[in-house]
């Protein structure tokens, strides 16, 4: 069983015993979460979505929100929100640099991915570094939560923004590294190694590729929120129409790892009770979910149409943006003022170690 074992961990009544103090009374008023799923490529298709109903209210979208919570591309997309960039900037991001991330010839990739992982981590660096610059965690517009997992440790890890009194040490991690540390998915890119602490952290996905969850925990147990404060807008990348046939019943080894039916099953579980569980603690009033089913040969992990993604976006952007007004758009989230870092207030900085 994963232990919570990040330096940024702390068990919830401590956890929210100093968010209350911190803040005054909790949350005061409603807090609003943005959870962005995993998913590769497939991140086109949130983009999209993302830049639809920005465009659609007329204000940047982050602003309606106290904290992203983003796993995989949604932690890329996440980081990219907390540096300034807007949705159509990211997505415009994506489809330039899909082809210099998943970079390898076809034959290549698939007989060196029955030894290694399918490609090499530079081309994901190189464009991490180009949209994220030297950026620190510590100067995001927004308070961010980004989970990844160390695989030395057997130990969830979660890279987070200053936003409480305890959260030293994450802010000096530059974003793109969070981005490389959440973004290592298992086959496809090798595990990242911290640098200066040699951490190795793969895929977050592999624990909240859905991360509504985290997002909920998080605004309890660090902001101070009580259930009936918090609403919760999660969003996939898409899911997959493929059927499941009864011949994987009583299936072997074999005929589960055969195509992609063990890692479809897994995470399609994961999602459906991360966001399960999500509604039954602050009611299905509160928790929105936008993931539609798509057909595989629009968008896998490394490859898609992206003109079918973005189409699937626009027009889910425009059925989901009425509902977007009535129950996100009058909530304008109070400016993020980090505890620690450059940002910091003069009097937070003076307590820094």
């Amino acid at each position: 069983m994963p232990q919570l074992t990040s330096s940024e961990s702390a068990s919830i009544p401590q956890a929210h015993h100093a968010a209350a103090v911190s803040s005054g009374a909790g949350c005061e008023r409603r807090f609003q979460l943005l959870a962005l799923d995993g998913g590769g490529v497939r991140g086109i298709f949130t983009a999209a979505l993302l830049a639809g109903l920005e465009e659609d209210v007329g204000s940047p979208l982050v602003d309606h929100f106290d904290l992203v919570v983003g796993t995989s591309t949604g932690g890329i997309i996440a980081l990219a929100l907390g540096a300034g960039l807007t949705p159509r900037e990211i997505l415009d991001f994506y489809v330039a640099e899909r082809g210099a991330i998943f970079a390898g010839p076809p034959v290549w990739t698939g007989v060196r991915r029955l030894f290694r992982a399918k490609y090499p981590p530079e081309g994901l660096e190189a464009a991490l570094k180009r949209v994220l610059g030297e950026r620190l965690l510590g100067e995001s517009r927004v308070a961010l939560v980004v989970p990844s997992y160390d695989l030395g440790e057997n130990a969830v890890h979660l890279f987070k923004t200053p936003h409480h009194p305890r959260l030293r040490r994450d802010y000096r991690v530059p974003m793109w590294v969070v981005g490389m540390a959440t973004s290592a998915a298992p086959t496809f890119f090798p595990a990242f190694r911290l640098p200066v602490d040699e951490v190795r952290l793969i895929d977050g996905g592999v624990w909240a590729n859905t991360p509504a969850m985290v997002g909920v925990t998080e605004a309890v147990s660090m902001f101070g929120c009580g259930l009936d404060e918090i609403r919760v807008l999660s969003l996939g990348t898409t899911r997959s129409l493929k059927p499941r046939p009864s011949r994987l019943d009583n299936a072997g080894l074999l005929r589960w790892a055969r195509g992609t039916n063990v890692v479809d099953v897994l995470m399609a579980g994961q999602s459906a009770g991360a966001f399960a569980q999500v509604q039954h603690l602050i009611g299905k009033e509160s928790a929105h979910r936008l993931d539609p089913p798509a057909p595989p040969e629009i968008a896998t992990l490394d490859s898609c149409d992206a003109r079918e993604l973005i189409a699937k976006a626009a027009h889910h952007s425009r059925d989901f943006a009425p509902t977007f007004e009535r129950v996100f758009a009058d909530h304008v989230a109070p400016p993020f003022q980090p505890l620690h870092g450059p940002n910091a207030p003069s009097t937070a900085k003076a307590g820094q170690i």
